[in-house]
């Protein structure tokens, strides 16, 4: 797979020690893997169907996991409540920042597209932590302006090893409930939860379990930066998953799956919002974001299924019954 180090990539070792921090923090719960429930949930192509249930997790979302491994490698001025952390989310990572730093009394800024539910900035405030609405254009140049002026200590949603490597707890799980998955799909925003997984699974051997990004398709950087062979922006980024709707890839989430999975897949809104009801009518409760990996099974976007053990990442649960109703109304 060419040279890790060169291309600054996360390793095994880094993985396992990041699962060790996932494993014990208050932050995190070990989320089940359905097992074979294509019956209930899949009746198309015939597939061995495996659900992997990050939307159960304690804030609602896999975000927890490379939060976790982030915040075991805090500076002291941040632990000992000396200088505030700040990020950028349009939701779940922000909620799981600001549950944390309630927890640990830290303080929290977080930077929120004005495009994101409400709901969320409430719950982020209901936190103590400090909410701010901006243009999605200019969430990143806002952030380094409060860390050139403020000093604030930034920490990035997705495009971090200490992220990257805490995601990559999520691969090892699959493995240790299901050794061998011929296909594992994976919602992609910034992607640092697909490039954990995809370097958890292929470094543990696994060369021949085919990992695939799912993004909407009118936010699709990812997707353009496989294109471009460089990690791409997408100032005007948007979809009814508005998780999956950071306007720019990571750098270091780019070279991940470029280096760990097969490609990217894209699924329509139209597609996330009939998932999503899918799912719900069946007894989950994932968010269009959340949606994305099982979108693409449910709409044949994975290539090469038939007959094979196929592992859907469903990623967040964090839906009103509001939003619900005014997704499905139609």
């Amino acid at each position: 797979m060419g040279d890790v180090e060169e291309l600054k990539l996360v390793s095994l070792e880094q993985i396992k020690a990041a699962n060790e921090e996932v494993q014990k923090s208050f932050l995190c719960t070990r989320t089940p893997l359905l097992e074979q429930v294509q019956s209930r949930f899949h009746e198309g192509t015939p597939v061995e169907l495996y659900l992997k249930l990050e939307n159960t997790q304690v804030t609602g979302s896999f975000k927890v996991k490379g939060l976790a491994n982030q915040l075991a490698h805090l500076p002291k001025a941040v632990r000992d409540g000396e200088k505030e952390v700040i990020t950028m989310s349009a939701g779940n990572y922000g909620k799981a920042l600001c549950y944390a730093a309630h927890k640990l009394g830290i303080k929290a800024r977080v930077l929120t597209p004005e495009t994101a539910p409400m709901d969320r900035t409430i719950i982020m405030e209901s936190y103590g932590a400090t909410v701010e609405r901006v243009p999605s254009s200019e969430l990143m140049q806002t952030v380094d302006r409060y860390v050139r002026e403020l000093g604030l200590h930034f920490l990035h949603p997705f495009d971090d090893l200490d992220i990257i490597a805490g995601h990559g707890s999520v691969g090892l799980e699959i493995l240790a409930d299901l050794p061998d998955p011929d296909i594992i799909a994976v919602c992609c925003g910034g992607g640092g939860l697909v490039a954990g997984i995809a370097a958890a699974v292929k470094l543990s051997g696994k060369a021949d379990t085919r990992i695939y990004c799912v993004e909407p398709e009118t936010a699709n950087a990812m997707h353009l930066s496989f294109q471009n062979g460089e990690a791409a922006q997408l100032p005007n980024s948007h979809s009814v998953a508005s998780g999956l709707s950071p306007p720019f890839a990571g750098r270091k989430t780019y070279n991940h799956c470029k280096h760990f999975t097969e490609g990217v897949l894209l699924v329509s809104d139209d597609e996330l919002v009939r998932a999503t009801k899918h799912l719900y009518e069946r007894g989950l409760v994932v968010e269009p974001a959340g949606a994305a990996a099982f979108a693409a099974l449910m709409f044949n976007k994975i290539p090469d299924v038939i007959g094979k053990r196929v592992v859907i990442v469903l990623t967040g649960g964090n839906i009103s019954p509001q939003q619900m109703y005014e997704l499905w109304k139609e």
